[in-house]
Order: structure tokens, then sequence, then C-alpha cells
């Protein structure tokens, strides 16, 4: 008990520590590496919640980076053809991908392991050719042009927005994994029919991770669209799942402090990699490689029990899976 306890301290004085850096970042950042900041904290988001599908409920959905491009698709065709505001924008995005979340939960319900990737795979790829082919109107390849939030795209503004749907998103998923769902997704994915044999209806709460999961990328991806303001077909590519789920497996998987580290870690070895061209995606996925090879529970484990260590605490036996 005391060792969860001081783990769990531990967490909120790093997480504390880490947003005190962060704020004070523009102080010492110049305008690329707020830039870089501010792509860190959309993957945070996107890796958060995908891991609350394969890391706490056990559903390995290979679609989530869409729901992020349908958020920003949204509102920006809505934009585009109807010219209304940017509000109405965001509450098209919300619930587009929020209901494409529900109907696909609706479909895949039944599926677990390789079955669930390969149809959420199947998904994503259909989407993506979908938006290539209806170029007259979603203008595929050519780019979509979305009207930024501000009157400038200077980072700072968008470092500070970014900062706080960061911070407003990881709470309330949070709470989620802190109230009773939480018990309920962790037994789903642990074995399902005896959850169901405890009364938990797994129906009910696989649909909900899955819609839940699915806006929250939406809201990540509404606000990066209007961030980036040109969208094309690249952002829902395979290459953009799997760096989530590198993320998320670097920082550890179903830990909720695992892709606040594993997402900025991957982002900034990728660009520090990136005159290496395609190679970069080798490279750091061979660091990835080398850290699960020595410490298959993630980053995140690794310095909690390290930091452990460090105070005469005993590290914490249990699974990482189950935090």
């Amino acid at each position: 008990m005391q060792n969860k306890t001081f783990s769990r301290s531990l967490n909120f004085v790093l997480i504390g520590a880490a947003s005190v850096g962060i704020l004070a970042g523009p102080l010492f950042l110049n305008d690329y590496w707020q830039h870089i900041m501010i792509v860190s904290m959309y993957y945070i988001i996107l890796a958060a919640s995908w891991n609350l599908l394969a890391g706490y409920t056990g559903q390995f959905s290979l679609a989530h980076q869409t729901f992020a491009a349908l958020g920003g698709y949204a509102s920006g065709l809505m934009i585009y053809h109807l010219k209304v505001s940017i509000g109405v924008g965001f509450i098209a995005a919300v619930l587009v991908t929020a209901g494409t979340g529900f109907l696909l939960g609706l479909l895949v319900l039944k599926m677990r392991g390789i079955y669930l990737a390969v149809a959420t795979w199947a998904f994503s790829e259909s989407m993506r050719l979908s938006i290539a082919a209806l170029y007259k109107f979603t203008r595929g390849e050519q780019g979509l042009a979305v009207p930024s939030l501000f009157d400038s795209l200077a980072p700072i503004r968008y470092y500070y927005l970014f900062f706080a749907l960061m911070v407003g998103l990881l709470l309330l998923m949070y709470l989620v994994l802190r109230s009773p769902i939480g018990s309920f997704i962790r037994a789903i994915r642990d074995d399902e029919l005896a959850a169901k044999a405890m009364g938990v209806d797994t129906v009910k709460w696989k649909l909900f991770i899955m819609t839940f999961a699915s806006t929250i990328a939406g809201i990540a991806g509404f606000f990066y669209a209007h961030y980036i303001v040109i969208l094309s077909p690249v952002i829902l590519s395979f290459n953009e799942i799997g760096k989530v789920v590198i993320m998320v497996v670097f920082g550890g998987l179903g830990n909720f402090a695992g892709p606040l580290i594993g997402a900025p870690a991957i982002v900034i070895i990728s660009e520090l990699t990136r005159d290496f061209g395609s190679w970069n995606m080798v490279f750091y996925s061979l660091i990835v490689i080398v850290i699960m090879r020595l410490y298959r529970e993630g980053l995140a484990e690794f310095f909690r029990n390290w930091i452990q260590k460090l105070f005469g605490k005993k590290p914490a036996q249990n699974n990482p899976l189950q935090e």
C-alpha cells in the first residue's frame, strides 16, 4: 500500500514538474521548437486516447489516426463548402467522430486481437482512399485549406492553447479511468467472459470507450487541422497510426504516464533524424526495439522504479497494465 501511495504521489509530482516546464517553455524555445512541442502535445492526446483502447480495454484499433483526420476534415469541409463559423466546424467534428466511432464500435464489437486490428486498418484505408478519390469534394492530394484559429500562425498562442487542451483532455481521461468505468474496462481486457459473468455490460462499455476515445482523437484533430491549415490524405497514412502505437509502447502500454513520455520522445527523435529521410522511421523504430528488449514495460515504469530505488523504496511488483 505504501509503495502504491508513493508511486501515485510520484506520478503527480512528475506530471506537475513537467507541466511547469512546458508552461515555461516559450521563455527558452524559439518558434521552431515551440512548433515541435505543439506537435508533441497533439500526439500526447492521440497516444493517451489510443492507450484507453489498447492498454486499458484490450481493443487494438488501427484506425485511431483516422478519427483525428475526420475531426479536421469535418470542420474543414463544412467551412469550405458551407462557409460556417469555426465554432460550427468544431460541433461537426465532435458529432462526426463520435458517430463514426460508435458505428465502427458496433461493427467490430465481437472482434479481438488480429481480427480487430485488420478490420480497423481496412476501415482506415477505406477512408484514406475515399478522401483521395473524392478530390472534387475533399480536394484530395491538392490539399484542403482550413482557416487558422487566430489571426496569426505564430506558434506562441497555439502553444498555450494545445497545453490547455492537453491538460483538459488528459484530466477527463484520468477521471474516467478512476471511475467505476475504469474497473469495468480493465475487467473486459483481462477476461471478457469473466467480466460478463460478473455482471459487467461488456457491450455497453466497449462501445463507450470506442466512442469516447474516437471523440477525443477527433477533438485533437480539429485543433491540429486549424493549426497546420492544410489537410491531405497523408494524415490518414499507416505511418501515423504506427507512430501512435510506437509512442504508447515506448512509454508504457496501459500505463497512464506512458504516452506523456513516449509521444514527445518519439516526436523529438523523429525531428532530430529527419535529415535521414524515410530512414528516420527505421532509426527510431530500432531505438524502440532496444528499449523494449531491455525494459519491455516501457520508459514510464523504468523511471518510476529507478526513482523509487533512489528514495529507498522497493519497486512495485504489480503489473503496470493495472495502474
